[in-house]
């Protein structure tokens, strides 16, 4: 059960939610096999019937803010801020080995026709973590809880820049490091990808009012910061 959807924000134009990890923010072709209850149905159930239209997707195994529009005629106005790059996006994530400087990555994301489009994140590290637990090929395991900003919104963009630096995202089996995961699994007993969506702030295109949403962490992510400050070195 994902329980009840969090509303971080509402006006008359939209809604900002906090989406669970595991929850398609509406069922597609490419998730066909996928039969779990998405976020627009768990909201429809929720809200007494009434639909919304997604603004933004997160992926199903990423949390965090989803923006929605209450009209299908709204959308077009908020994702031209999208478009624009006019929306500021700020992620955190909990990544494999210590990052100790802010840095950019500027490096080209494959999109689902197989064209390699431009991206960039700014990434900047919050805190790390050595914890005295093995992980193949190292007798310890570090850890840093990384901010992430993505400048251009490539599918699994940051996923993926974050593999490229050898930084790849725990809970992440696509792009991540399977001993890693592993380790949390068994170890630390967390299954999640650890990929939150923080903050989404933007110009309200109609009431020209400065927007900032933000979205508490999942329960799971306490718990495993928790741990990680209890068996760091």
């Amino acid at each position: 059960m994902t329980g009840t959807i969090e509303i971080l924000y509402e006006d008359e134009f939209i809604l900002g939610v906090n989406k669970p990890n595991n929850v398609l923010v509406h069922h597609s072709h490419y998730a066909r096999n996928i039969t779990d209850d998405s976020l627009l149905q768990l909201l429809k159930s929720q809200q007494n019937g009434l639909s919304y239209y997604p603004i933004n997707r997160l992926d199903r195994k990423t949390s965090g803010v989803v923006l929605l529009s209450k009209q299908k005629s709204y959308v077009s106005q908020f994702q031209e801020l999208f478009d624009l790059k006019e929306v500021n996006k700020v992620y955190q994530a909990l990544v494999r080995g210590h990052v100790l400087e802010p840095d950019t990555i500027d490096s080209p994301v494959k999109n689902d026709r197989g064209n390699y489009k431009g991206a960039i994140s700014r990434i900047s590290p919050l805190q790390t973590f050595e914890i005295d637990i093995p992980v193949q090929p190292y007798p310890t395991a570090r850890y840093t809880l990384l901010e992430m900003q993505p400048v251009t919104g490539r599918t699994h963009q940051l996923r993926i820049h974050a593999n490229k630096i050898s930084h790849p995202i725990i809970g992440d089996h696509k792009y991540g490091n399977r001993h890693h995961n592993r380790m949390f699994e068994q170890r630390l007993g967390f299954e999640n990808l650890f990929l939150h969506c923080k903050e989404t702030s933007f110009r309200h295109p109609v009431t020209q009012e400065n927007i900032s949403i933000n979205a508490p962490f999942p329960a799971f992510w306490e718990e495993c910061l928790q741990q990680l400050q209890a068996l760091s070195l």
